[in-house]
């Protein structure tokens, strides 16, 4: 292990951190003896993949694992799907543009989302129309409480929105490979906001080019401007909250969701609120998208959750509507 690790390239937020120590993790025979050695020394372990999800302290005191387990591997069918195996290490996009290179159409509405593959069941990552769970197979995962490693299918990993099995349970499971059911009749999935006037005969290239454009418009780079990408959940309501919202703005943006209830935007009422383009210290909000707060230069974890907890109270006064924040503090 490495002591003293400097996290800040491994953040996409660019924060200062550091941790006591480090080290990365290749393959799943290193998992036990570093659970052990962090035992021994009573400090805790914490797996990063890409940093795009987390709001970094200064110190962390423990060990930190940075995730590096490789592999992209077209291993079967199932039904009419084919079967593609990634290591957890893998950068997410890379795999989108992968599959497609390979003839495998179905992730190119999950484009330029950051990251590691490891990452994306954790939260269900999903955009423009399409969630993980919606190409998912199965995955490996250790399991920190007994050093095994277990298999979860789909229903196991108990997916929602921007939720899993393994977010409900932080820390024991660490997930090692994904594999992904990609559709051999495949279809273009055009319905959300900014894909509706792509021909519905395109091909899956053009729809991830699409994306990727969309999202650079409305995104800062990360490597330019740290960032997360988005702060917050779109929250889910009860129909006569959002129906309060909709008759002081009728055109507010709304949408189905399970169980009779409505999602909201969060972007929408932080712009509302007030919020967008405004700062604290060095970390502000995006002018370009009121659901990004944005570390303007020299921000510290305790501007940006400072500014998070800002955002927070306002839109629940002005709304009534509690905000959850996305990215984790570490």
């Amino acid at each position: 292990m490495t002591p003293d690790l400097d996290l800040q390239r491994h953040n996409t937020f660019g924060l200062p951190a550091r941790a006591r120590f480090g080290t990365t993790i290749t393959h799943a025979g290193q998992l036990a003896p570093l659970l052990a050695e962090a035992a021994a020394m009573h400090l805790p372990l914490r797996v990063l993949g890409g940093g795009s999800n987390v709001v970094l302290r200064p110190h962390f005191e423990g060990v930190i694992a940075l995730m590096g387990i490789a592999g992209r591997d077209i291993v079967g069918t199932h039904g009419d799907h084919t079967l593609v195996q990634i290591g957890a290490g893998e950068n997410w996009h890379s795999i989108v543009e992968w599959t497609l290179g390979q003839g495998l159409p179905g992730l190119e509405n999950l484009a330029s989302i950051p990251g590691t593959v490891g990452a994306a069941p954790i939260q269900n990552i999903g955009a423009y129309g399409l969630e993980l769970v919606d190409r998912f197979h199965s995955l490996q995962a250790f399991d920190a409480t007994d050093n095994s490693i277990r298999s979860f299918d789909r229903d196991e990993c108990e997916f929602a929105y921007r939720q899993s099995f393994f977010k409900r349970a932080p820390g024991r499971f660490i997930v090692l490979s994904v594999t992904l059911a990609l559709p051999n009749d495949w279809r273009p999935n055009l319905a959300y906001p900014g894909l509706i006037d792509i021909p519905a005969d395109a091909d899956a290239k053009t729809i991830m080019d699409r994306v990727v454009a969309i999202r650079a418009s409305k995104l800062p780079d990360w490597r330019v401007t740290g960032n997360a990408g988005s702060f917050f959940h779109n929250p889910i309501v009860e129909p006569e909250v959002a129906q309060a919202i909709a008759a002081e703005f009728p055109s507010s943006p709304r949408y189905p969701a399970a169980d009779g209830r409505i999602k909201l935007s969060a972007a929408w009422l932080i712009e509302r609120a007030g919020f967008k383009g405004h700062t604290h210290g060095a970390a502000g909000v995006s002018p370009n998208h009121a659901l990004v707060v944005v570390n303007n230069g020299g921000a510290t974890q305790a501007e940006i959750t400072d500014l998070a907890a800002e955002i927070v109270a306002g839109v629940a006064a002005r709304f009534g509507v509690q905000l959850v924040q996305e990215p984790e503090l570490l």
